[in-house]
């Protein structure tokens, strides 16, 4: 078994409440039955800056991180599948999927 980080990308947050809880009820089904893979729930993220040789960029840079979560499978191919069943894609969000080395 190994753990993955998804990283969200992108996505909208409606203004609407309604739309909000539906969101809401979606992502906690969905965390549900991802279940005990989860081994840290992660957080949504503030916008980030980006470090370079060259200075700062404080936009987040060409596609800024908006959340992340982990998650231990047996293979990449298993996380791609948890990552593929995710809401976040449902509202112009993308997921990156990475095997967190061991050091």
């Amino acid at each position: 078994m190994a753990n993955y980080i998804l990283a969200f990308h992108g996505g909208t947050i409606p203004e609407n409440p309604d739309d909000k809880a539906m969101i809401k009820e979606k992502w906690g089904v969905w965390m549900g039955q991802v279940g005990e893979a989860m081994t840290n729930q992660g957080a949504p993220l503030g916008m980030s800056s980006t470090v370079s040789s060259s200075g700062i960029s404080d936009d987040g840079g060409a596609n800024p991180i908006s959340g992340f979560m982990v998650v231990e499978t047996d293979s990449k191919e298993s996380a791609i599948g948890i990552a593929k069943t995710c809401p976040h894609l449902e509202f112009g969000g993308s997921i990156e999927v990475a095997e967190m080395m061991k050091m």
